[in-house]
């Protein structure tokens, strides 16, 4: 190695480190990071604690419902992002609607399995389709938009593998949940839905890291956009100076 070699190889290394760094923080925004998960376990937590000490569909429903509500409350107070929690409220107050419907405390965990076998096959579907869902969900947040899909082929790789992951692991999840919602009982199912929330999340979430990590750079369209206008208002600028050099000629004239 020459002396010109090593700084080359310092660049390199530090633009990896940098791109690696972007994806990180990225995927924490996308996916609510350690605060949003605590906010997606502590509702099915508590009912499931609940519903094992005293078997009250009624209290443990209002419990969790009341938790998810709270949740948003301290995101509203702290000016946060609420994205998450409010995902979070839907989803019990879905839960707990249909286990009051049905009488049937298991029924609190289905529309949240429903939503998860529904978009595991959305990921399998789309990517299928020729627009991987994590690049739908990802484009925005790297302000890339959609430009992984005609400019970008490496990233747009990089996103169906990161998608085909999603859609595999959270089918995986419903094939053990389902027979569990047919065969155990509710504090079984509830105990080992709570333990397949975070792993699988995490699985997936560093899959797309790695997968990402290693792919091109997003393409920033929003710079490009921006680029575009000034160079726009700057023609405009300077063909009105010409404009107004041409008057004054004629003036002299």
């Amino acid at each position: 190695m020459t002396s010109l070699d090593k700084p080359t190889d310092d660049r390199e290394g530090t633009a990896a480190d940098d791109a690696r760094a972007v994806t990180e923080a990225a995927l924490f925004e996308a996916f609510g990071g350690v605060r949003g998960m605590i906010e997606t376990v502590l509702p099915g937590l508590l009912f499931v604690t609940i519903y094992t000490i005293n078997k009250d569909l009624h209290l443990s429903a209002i419990a969790a419902l009341a938790v998810s509500l709270v949740l948003v409350v301290v995101r509203l107070v702290m000016k946060d992002t609420v994205k998450h929690a409010f995902s979070g409220v839907f989803g019990v107050a879905f839960g707990v609607v249909f286990a009051m419907m049905t009488g049937n405390a298991k029924d609190f965990y289905l529309p949240g399995m429903l939503y998860t076998c529904g978009l595991g096959l959305a990921y399998i579907i789309t990517t299928l389709a020729g627009v991987p869902l994590i690049g739908l969900i990802l484009g925005p947040v790297f302000k890339e938009n959609l430009s992984w899909r005609t400019r970008n082929p490496g990233r747009k790789k990089a996103y169906a593998k990161a998608s085909y992951a999603w859609g595999a692991i959270l089918l995986a999840k419903c094939a053990i949940l389902f027979p569990l919602y047919w065969w155990a009982d509710t504090t079984q199912l509830g105990w080992v839905l709570v333990a397949l929330k975070i792993p699988p999340f995490l699985l997936a979430v560093w899959l797309t890291w790695v997968f990402l990590a290693k792919a091109p750079a997003p393409i920033d369209v929003f710079a490009e956009m921006e680029a575009a206008e000034a160079a726009e208002k700057a023609a405009e600028k300077a063909a009105a100076g010409d404009s107004d050099a041409v008057s004054g000629r004629h003036r002299k004239g």
